[in-house]
């Protein structure tokens, strides 16, 4: 079965980095998209970066672009999410979601159980 597992979250202080590893099981990780969505306290799903089957295309929420770098490694199965210059508005719970992309729209199909980013001094 589909598996996304989530993992690098924890507390970091204004100005901090961290970077989520995203380890997929269960299907054939090279041929999907995938995403990075959060989820902040009392608010909705937000997607924030978004990457094609060869990694070589990107897009980012207008919010993070210039600090947020997502990358894959097809042949270890794996997603990250590097995050500098964190601030304490982009605590959330970050998930990592197989996706498909339908002209501009992306949708979501699985997602992990997410990894807590605290961004607090």
């Amino acid at each position: 079965q589909v598996q996304l597992v989530e993992s690098g979250g924890g507390l970091v202080q204004p100005g901090g980095s961290l970077r989520l590893p995203c380890a997929a099981s269960g299907f054939t990780f090279s041929s999907y998209h995938m995403s990075w969505v959060r989820r902040a306290p009392g608010k909705g799903p937000e997607g924030v970066a978004a990457i094609n089957t060869d990694g070589g295309t990107t897009s980012y929420a207008t919010s993070v672009k210039g600090r947020f770098t997502l990358s894959r490694d097809n042949a270890k199965n794996t997603l990250y999410l590097q995050m500098n210059s964190l601030k304490p508005e982009e605590t959330a719970l970050y998930y990592c979601a197989r996706t498909t992309k339908s002209g501009t729209a992306y949708e979501y199909d699985y997602w992990g159980k997410g990894t807590q980013v605290t961004v607090s001094s």
